[in-house]
């Protein structure tokens, strides 16, 4: 017994040997890998390694705007790509600024609250309380961040977990879908499309642009984290309806989902009977509603680079955590122009000379000049009833001599030929949509007649000439 008993103590000594053996073995083989691995990163010079770029943002290194602004530069094009004004913001705004510089008030030149400025926060309130249907409270429900695009980042970095879905209604600005993977979140994306009918015409408008409810609906599930929407669209034009909303909203209820919103347009529609609506202000959408503006929209001024956040107190604080360790406070003497804009358009707020409400008639002979334009050289507009953009499909003019392929997309390619043969700058459509639904877009090329008489003029004799080559 005793002998049987010391074979099998043993044998099992051994066996724990054997493994522990191995398990040493391998352990030290994986340490000396590593080590030589670290070893030979420790060698490679600072600027020849290519794991500098944390793996967040790997795949998102492409930006439209860096590539297209650049080229328009480099050309010396006529720009009617860019969503900026070229022309002088209204003279108040520039009367501010002056006056803001030479207030006795030294404060003006040092940090500011970090949440937003209080001028500024409590004139944002005033003039947006009425259209909210609600007393907004301007030190709980309202962010400042350096423009919309930081608010869009607070909102997707301070909502999103890893592995959270958000869906993406596009055509999207091109940030929707990096900030949301860089938040390590996943994008479920849904695109508008024209109806069949108005692919035909040789003009059509934004409203022909629709989702598909079920297919909207098919993307909402237990991890459905948030929605955001753009209204009016950028780069369509699309002024989302009551009943598309009020789909969106019933969705969102459902199940128990936040609506992001970006309202930068909202000042710039067109038509009577297609008037912006706030989604937050539908029932039960303001608890689990933000709304994104933009000072640069607001008073024709991109230059300010001011946004905001407005939304109730639960969901604003996840956004001033983000802000607070990102940018943590904006420009004091910006703020206190903005804050002072404002202020002036109160007083005016419900009169046709309240610049809110007049900045459409701005714009609106623009529109139609550029559109009869694309029309005549045989493009196929795209009418918008808000923004600044006119889409135009190019196909008919373009012929077969640009195609799309593993290395660029059609719209891609047309828009580098116009900018360095015809020193035309436009912006490829496709770069507003993920890679799944790019060949939606392939034959049509963003327009921004936001621009003095003189440039959108320049634009068109390009095209008139380009219609007799």
């Amino acid at each position: 017994m005793m002998t049987r008993a010391l074979s099998t103590s043993f044998l099992s000594l051994s066996r724990f040997l054997v493994r522990h053996t191995y398990f040493i073995k391998r352990t030290v083989t994986t340490t000396m890998t590593s080590s030589s691995e670290e070893q030979a990163k420790t060698q490679i010079p600072m600027e020849k390694r290519d794991d500098l770029l944390a793996k967040r943002f790997i795949g998102l290194e492409k930006n439209i705007w860096i590539e297209f602004a650049a080229l328009a530069v480099e050309h010396k094009a006529v720009n009617v790509g860019q969503g900026f004004i070229d022309y002088a913001p209204p003279q108040y705004l520039i009367d501010f600024y002056k006056e803001t510089l030479n207030d006795p008030n030294i404060l003006l030149h040092q940090y500011t609250r970090g949440f937003g400025h209080r001028r500024l926060v409590e004139g944002i309130a005033n003039v947006y309380s009425p259209f909210f249907n609600r007393k907004i409270d301007p030190l709980n429900e309202i962010l400042i961040t350096g423009g919309a695009y930081p608010s869009l980042f607070n909102a997707f970095h301070g909502f999103l977990n890893h592995d959270d879905e958000a869906i993406l209604i596009e055509p999207f600005f091109d940030c929707y879908e990096p900030m949301v993977r860089s938040a390590g979140a996943i994008p479920r994306c849904i695109a508008l499309k024209p109806t069949p009918e108005s692919t035909k015409a040789e003009v059509s408008s934004s409203a022909d642009w629709v989702l598909d409810k079920k297919e909207l609906e098919s993307l909402f599930n237990s991890r459905t984290r948030l929605i955001i929407i753009n209204t009016p669209n950028n780069p369509i034009g699309k002024v989302f309806t009551l009943e598309e909303l009020e789909h969106i909203a019933s969705l969102c209820q459902k199940y128990n989902v936040i609506c992001v919103s970006d309202e930068v347009y909202e000042w710039i529609t067109y038509d009577s009977n297609k008037k912006h609506i706030r989604i937050a202000t539908l029932p039960n959408m303001w608890e689990r509603t933000i709304t994104i503006g933009s000072a640069g929209k607001t008073f024709s001024s991109t230059g300010l680079k001011l946004g905001w956040t407005i939304g109730p107190k639960h969901l604003i604080r996840s956004c001033q955590i983000c802000h607070q360790d990102c940018v943590y406070t904006c420009a004091t003497l910006s703020q206190e122009v903005v804050a002072r804009c404002f202020e002036y358009e109160l007083k005016r707020l419900n009169s046709p000379e309240c610049y809110f409400n007049s900045i459409p008639s701005e714009f609106i002979d623009k529109r139609d000049k550029l559109v009869q334009a694309l029309k005549e050289c045989g493009m196929k507009p795209i009418v918008p009833d808000g923004g600044y953009f006119v889409l135009a499909d190019f196909s008919q003019i373009a012929g077969d001599k640009f195609q799309s392929d593993s290395e660029a997309m059609k719209d891609f390619k047309f828009v580098r030929y116009l900018t360095k043969e015809k020193q035309l700058a436009t912006i490829p459509v496709s770069g507003f949509y993920t890679a799944d639904h790019r060949h939606l877009s392939e034959n049509y090329v963003r327009f921004c007649f936001a621009k003095k008489d003189e440039t959108l003029d320049k634009a068109i004799e390009i095209l008139k000439k380009f219609k007799k080559e």
